[in-house]
């Protein structure tokens, strides 16, 4: 940080008298320069070790902290622990005399010549405020073993060993996924036809194996961020790097997402459960909460408590989102009781349920830990998957992996397997239309009149879209898909399906008098012989309100489930 006679300066000179007496000097009558030259003569000559061991303990435990921090903490972290130094001016300090009964460790440190205060850059560019010794004072501490000295071979941790207990395996217990890939591809798919909206991603959930709105928005982020994505005036549009991501193997596509995940903007604390970031004029890093959980996680492959991993890195690492050890500039509220979660006390409720997210939700969804998650979130365990140790220790990931090919079949629908070429599902995607999907079956899509008329329309004419088809699919297309789609490209559309809701009439009468009043009218589409008549689906709740204003109930069996 500073030399003595940097740090001696910012001393009131007051205190600098007071330091002289300590050590012996006379400083009376002397101006601020003079003192500081002398004091910093006089402290750069004491033998430091010799000094702490003068020390009481709490003074002595609070100094060696500093040392083994490298000579620097942030004031509000130092303070947490070890009491604080009260700031006064020099009419208080002649009035209180503090020196003579300090409140703290760190105050009887401050007013020897021990600890130091100023300002220097933090994680990022803000300035945090540190006490800290000076150069000449720690430098005594840097080749002995106590700070800053490289461990010996005999007490140096091996890189895994974070004095965990492994546990045995749950009987019950979440599989890490790997269906970020598909879901990602669905992504892409609708940005490629036009249809993902990022204002709304809910719209996707019938498309996607996850439906979580955070897991969305975290995979639509990481599309962007990976350059998969682009953002326009009409909406997202796919570059040209999709085609590489999508032809590459499942496993280079996840160390892709986790790659971009661990460097990514998006913001995991505001989206922790149970937490609610508010306000504004403060930000968080979410790159700090991912480096203090990755660089605790034990690597080795077996079942661990979290709530172990997170209360490690409370007491190794506490600040590790909070740098300087501030805890009362966050508005973070807990949704729960409503109540905004300030002070250090409230480290559980923030930094230990974001650790607790980090590792069942991103962590997780990216296919890098399997997790048994009971109702009780203390007792949630986690085991990290072979992906995940190559990838903390930077080995690559696979290259080989087998795929099977599309299924067409003969009612015009496509079968895409789990493990087919995502590419390939890609492509399908923009020729068809995309039906609900079924955990555990093959992702299915239809080729419709809509679905052919919108692949015209990005260029891809029928003939091209049986070619496509018939090679993906690796054998000859089903006549009758074959021949409906070509029915389309000579005729169109021939034939059309319709929901509507069919009315029947006990008398003939009834149906007269509801197509003659003009309230019921509007509603009645096309009349069906005597006694029915159709109704568009999204009307008929309107009809029933209509008919009951004339004097007609309408029995409404079976319809419920179209309100």
């Amino acid at each position: 940080m500073h030399d003595l006679k940097r740090a001696l300066s910012d001393h009131e000179l007051i205190v600098l008298r007071v330091m002289g007496e300590w050590w012996d000097l006379d400083l009376t009558g002397m101006q601020k320069p003079a003192c500081v030259s002398s004091l910093a003569e006089r402290l750069s000559l004491l033998d430091m070790g010799q000094e702490v061991a003068y020390l009481g303990p709490e003074e002595a435990d609070a100094f060696q902290e500093l040392v083994n921090a490298g000579g620097r903490m942030p004031v509000a972290k130092f303070e947490r622990q070890h009491g604080q130094v009260r700031q006064m001016g020099p009419g208080r300090l002649e009035r209180e005399e503090p020196w003579y009964d300090p409140v703290s460790p760190a105050e009887g440190l401050w007013y020897r010549g021990f600890l130091y205060r100023a300002f220097d850059e933090g994680a990022g560019d803000e300035l945090v405020e540190y006490y800290y010794l000076p150069n000449e004072l720690m430098v005594q501490f840097r080749d002995d073993g106590n700070a800053d000295s490289a461990p010996t071979e005999t007490d140096q941790q091996a890189p895994d060993d974070t004095g965990l207990a492994p546990l045995d395996a749950p009987g019950d217990f979440e599989s890490a996924p790997t269906s970020a890939v598909d879901d990602l591809t669905a992504l892409l798919t609708a940005a490629q036809i036009g249809l993902l909206d990022p204002e709304d991603l809910t719209q996707m959930g019938p498309l996607l194996l996850n439906l979580r709105r955070d897991y969305v928005t975290l995979l639509y982020t990481l599309a962007l961020e990976l350059g998969l994505l682009r953002e326009s005036g009409e909406g997202p549009k796919p570059t040209r790097f999709i085609v590489d991501w999508l032809q590459q193997t499942r496993e280079g596509q996840l160390r892709d997402l986790v790659d971009a995940w661990s460097a990514s903007a998006w913001n995991d604390l505001c989206h922790t459960p149970g937490l609610s970031c508010e306000g504004s004029g403060w930000e968080n890093d979410p790159l700090l909460a991912r480096t203090a959980l990755l660089d605790a996680l034990p690597r080795r492959p077996e079942w661990y408590q979290l709530q172990d991993l997170i209360m490690r890195v409370k007491a190794t690492d506490p600040d590790f989102q909070r740098p300087d050890g501030n805890y009362s500039t966050w508005y973070v509220r807990d949704t729960g009781s409503n109540e905004y979660l300030a002070g250090y006390e409230s480290w559980d409720l923030v930094e230990g349920r974001l650790l607790h997210y980090l590792v069942t939700g991103p962590l997780h969804w990216l296919g890098m830990c399997a997790v048994a998650a009971p109702d009780r979130p203390t007792a949630t365990r986690y085991q990290l998957t072979q992906r995940a140790l190559d990838w903390l220790a930077g080995r690559p990931a696979p290259q080989e992996e087998v795929t099977v090919p599309i299924v067409v079949r003969d009612d015009a629908a496509i079968d895409v397997p789990f493990n087919a070429n995502r590419y390939h599902r890609f492509q399908v995607g923009r020729v068809t239309t995309a039906q609900p999907v079924r955990p555990g079956k093959p992702f299915t899509y239809r080729l419709t009149p809509a679905s052919l008329r919108l692949a015209r329309e990005q260029g891809i004419d029928p003939d091209r879209v049986l070619t496509f088809l018939a090679e993906a699919s690796g054998r000859k297309l089903p006549p009758a898909t074959q021949r409906a789609v070509e029915r389309w490209a000579e005729n169109g559309t021939e034939a059309r399906l319709e929901r509507w809701i069919l009315l029947r009439v006990r008398d003939a009468e009834i149906l007269e008098k509801l197509r003659a009043n003009p309230r019921t009218n509007p509603y009645i589409a096309e009349t069906v012989g005597e006694l029915a008549a159709a109704v568009r689906a999204d009307e008929w709740p309107a009809l029933r309100q209509a008919a009951a204003q004339l004097g007609l109930l309408l029995e409404t069996a079976n319809l419920y489930d179209l309100d």
